[in-house]
Parts: structure tokens; C-alpha cells; sequence
């Protein structure tokens, strides 16, 4: 019922966002050619058509970064501190891409020399306008639901966990206008909690539905309240109202899950993982191509460097391949710079690392506590094996163990494996609490979206790199 309202809310923004980014451009193109340049001598070199393509291209692009982003997406309790940073990124991810592929078009279009005074100030202005639009037109919207404009009077069946997990819902996206006027418990069972206001009884619905006159009623019994919904059903048609559906068995999914239909046939899909979704999944993987490939290219003397230390600290190979689990419970080779010394196979695989662990060469100590013994996995992304981004993948026989002692472990390889990820930049390595990484995993698979990816890399080199835990 939320993206009922929330996808005219998502028009509305972009919309908006489509008028004052070609605003942005506007106020840069005269603060630069007429505010700045009284005498008209550098607007007499200008043409004014590229400027007004160049405009065009950079609000268009805008709009479809911030839908890529995810920017319209409902925020969950988020502050605005945390939407105006996706802004911030939003921005200048869009002015990145469309200079790149202008610096490819050198020829009409492309060879015009745009001012660099325009493009900073259309940053710094789109970043100030979409951001107090935003927080704007938000709080205009509450104020007018404060008010009691345009709100929808919902009647919830149920008073046990689902209906509360719904109310919590409700209370978190109050900008799109729903009101719960009261409660329907069933003979069964009591509220369990004290401001869920009862006004009926499943048995006697009809009276409910005529003294309440909901505009929408939403069933969120569950198992242990009964099984009410074709009475219920059938009077919401006598009366004409409208009826929202939660599965009964709603109270034992945690995780977020996600509707699709096959011929008509509603299938329910317990947890849904963004990434593995259509266009998601080509999004990450070019990220991912784009990504490694660069940093191997501007990185290559870095790694030659290392190659030789390696080779000359110790005997053995430059590079260790180890098993690893990746995505779908598959098995690959992980590739890394080798930091100990050569061992058996069987040991290696078995053995976790311990403080002062006798098997780190003197080089290796340094590559383990900088990380730098883990860049040869960009190779991995390359190849497909892994993502930029990711749960940091374990080895088979600890699979097997952790399985075991930690729920929910296992759902860590519902994507594929990254070099760093949500658990490093937490400083969640080493010898740390695998709960906790489990958990920030996880919250990643369930949350995936560009932005996030970006900022992951972003943060990495500041918090994810240095290995406190590293032995």
C-alpha cells in the first residue's frame, strides 16, 4: 500500500528535481557570463546552444543517477544529514559520467571548452537547491498530514505482532497520508500494546467497518488469532471498502520480502536481495569491471613492487590461491599476495591464524596489517569469482563450522563475495565477533543499492584498510 503513494511521491520528486537541476544550470551560466563578465567579452566566445545541450544533458542524467542511487526510495527513519550525503554523491557521480563521455566527443559538441567556474557552481548550487527542496517539500508534506489533509482512515485486523510491526510502518512513512483509527481483535486474543485501540471484534465486523468508516481495512491476523479473512473480505465488499492483505505467517519473516506474480499467482519471496534482481545485477557487475580494472591499471607499479619483495623476502610463489565459498555456496580460488611461508595444503585450509602466528613472513606482517595482501583479488572481480563489494568469503571447512554454531551464516552467500564490504568498514576483522559480521552482511544483502557500493569503496581506504586484528 505504501508504493501506492510512494510512486506519486517519487513523480513528484522527480519532477522537481528536473526543474531545479535545469535551474542550477541556469543561475551557473548567468553568475558565470553575465554576473561575473560585465564587460560581455568571455560571453562573446560562448555559444549558447552547447551551453543550453550541456544543461539539458546534465538535468536529464541528473534525475537518472538519482533513480539508480536509489534516492527516491522511502527513507526508513533516515535523517536528512543521510539523504543530503546521497545527494552530495548523486551529484557527482552525474557530473563524472557526463564530462567522461564528454572528454570522449571531441569533436562539435564535445570540443566546445566548457567554462570549469559553470560546472562547479551547477555542482554546489544543484547540491544546496535539491537539498533544501527536499527537506522542504518533506516537511510541508507532514505538516499538511499534521492538518489531516488527503489522510486515509485504515481499520488494521489484529492486534498480535504483524499489526504491530505494521503500525510501526505506518508511523515511520507518515508523509504518505495513513491513519490507523482503531483495531480488530479476535476472540482469541488480547493487544500487545497498550495504544492499540480496540473498536471490534472479528466476529462482528459489519458493525466495526459502519461505526470506523475506514477507507482501507488491512487483515494482519496472524496463526494464533484465528482465520477471519473471508468474512472479513466479505464485508469489506458489502461496504465497498478497500482490503490489504498480510500473510498470516508475516510474523516469522524478520528479513524483507518481496511479491511477484506467475500468471496471476502471487508468489512470496521470504527475503528479497536487491542485487540479484534484473537491471541491479548488471548495474553492480559494470561497477565492478569499471572499478578493478581501473585500480589494477593505476596500481600495476604498486603491485610489481610488491611481487618483488615478496620474492625476494622468502622462498615460495609470489601469489596463494585458496578455496574459498562464494556466491551460492560455490567454491573458487581466491587469489592472494603470498604472506606466509610455503605449507601443506591441509594445514593452510584447517588452520586459523593466531597472534604472532610463526607461519607470517616479515613482508607478510606488513602486507596483512595493511591489507595490501588482499589487492590481487580485483583479478577475482575481473574474472566474475567476486564483487568489489561483498561478505568477505571464508574457507570451506570453516563454512562447515560456522554453519553450524551461527543462524543464519549461510545466507552470507546469497551474493558474491567481496574484497571489502558493510562488516571491514565496521572494523569487523580478525579475531571479531562473527555475529556481529553476520549481521552487517546481511543488512548489506538486504539494503544493496549503488550508492551504498560507492560509499563502501569510499570508506574502505580510511576504515577498512588498516587491520588492528591482523596477526
Amino acid at each position: 500500500m505504501l508504493k501506492e503513494r510512494s510512486q506519486t511521491f517519487k513523480l513528484l520528486f522527480v519532477f522537481l528535481d528536473l526543474i531545479f537541476s535545469l535551474g542550477s544550470c541556469l543561475f551557473a551560466f548567468l553568475l558565470r557570463f553575465y554576473v561575473g563578465d560585465p564587460s560581455g567579452i568571455d560571453r562573446s566566445y560562448v555559444d549558447p546552444v552547447s551551453y543550453f545541450v550541456l544543461a539539458s544533458v546534465l538535468s536529464i542524467s541528473q534525475v537518472i543517477v538519482f533513480l539508480f542511487i536509489d534516492l527516491y526510495h522511502p527513507r526508513r527513519g533516515l535523517s536528512f544529514a543521510d539523504e543530503l550525503l546521497v545527494i552530495v554523491g548523486g551529484v557527482f557521480l552525474n557530473l563524472f559520467s557526463v564530462l567522461s563521455i564528454l572528454f570522449f566527443f571531441r569533436g562539435d559538441f564535445g570540443s566546445e571548452r566548457f567554462s570549469r567556474s559553470f560546472i562547479l557552481v551547477f555542482a554546489a548550487t544543484n547540491i544546496f537547491s535539491i537539498g533544501a527542496l527536499h527537506l522542504l517539500t518533506r516537511q510541508i508534506l507532514r505538516y499538511l498530514r499534521s492538518k489531516g489533509y488527503n489522510l486515509r482512515r485504515v481499520l488494521v485486523i489484529g492486534v498480535r505482532e504483524t499489526a504491530s510491526r505494521f503500525a510501526d510502518s505506518v508511523q515511520r512513512h507518515q508523509i504518505y497520508g495513513y491513519e490507523i483509527v482503531g483495531y480488530v481483535s479476535s476472540k482469541l486474543t488480547k493487544p500487545i500494546r497498550k495504544d492499540m485501540k480496540v473498536v471490534g471484534k472479528t466476529n462482528k465486523i459489519e458493525k466495526a467497518l459502519l461505526e470506523v468508516k475506514p477507507d482501507l481495512v488491512v487483515y494482519a491476523l496472524n496463526n494464533a488469532e484465528g482465520d477471519h479473512l473471508q468474512e472479513v473480505l466479505d464485508a469489506c465488499d458489502t461496504e465497498g471498502i478497500d482490503l490489504k492483505v498480510i500473510p498470516g505467517f508475516q510474523e516469522f519473516i524478520k528479513a524483507k520480502g518481496r511479491v511477484d506474480e506467475m500468471d496471476g499467482l502471487p508468489v512470496i519471496s521470504i527475503r528479497n536481495i536487491p542485487v540479484r534482481l534484473g537491471y541491479n545485477r548488471a548495474i553492480k557487475r559494470t561497477f565492478d569491471i569499471l572499478f578493478s580494472s581501473s585500480f589494477i591499471l593505476i596500481f600495476s607499479p604498486i603491485f610489481l613492487i610488491l611481487a618483488a619483495l615478496i620474492k625476494l623476502s622468502s622462498r615460495g610463489p609470489v601469489f596463494y590461491y585458496q578455496e574459498r565459498v562464494g556466491l551460492d555456496n560455490k567454491s573458487f580460488k581466491m587469489i592472494k599476495f603470498r604472506s606466509m611461508v610455503v605449507q601443506e595444503k591441509s594445514k593452510s585450509e584447517t588452520t586459523w591464524t593466531i597472534q604472532n602466528d610463526p607461519r607470517v613472513t616479515t613482508i607478510g606482517r606488513i602486507l596483512r596489517k595493511t591489507s595490501l595482501d588482499e589487492i590481487p583479488q580485483f583479478f577475482n572481480v575481473l574474472l566474475g569469482d567476486m564483487s568489489v563489494v561483498g561478505p568477505r568469503p571464508e574457507r570451506p571447512h570453516f563454512v562447515e563450522k560456522f554453519k553450524s554454531d551461527h543462524r543464519h551464516y549461510m545466507r552470507r552467500h546469497a551474493v558474491k563475495a567481496g574484497i571489502t564490504g558493510l562488516a571491514q568498514v565496521k572494523g569487523l576483522r580478525g579475531d571479531t565477533s562473527i555475529d556481529e559480521r553476520i549481521a552487517a552482511d546481511i543488512y548489506y544483502i538486504e539494503n544493496w543499492s549503488l550508492w551504498l557500493d560507492i560509499k563502501i569503496t569510499l570508506l574502505t581506504p580510511f576504515k577498512g584498510v588498516m587491520d588492528k586484528n591482523a596477526y
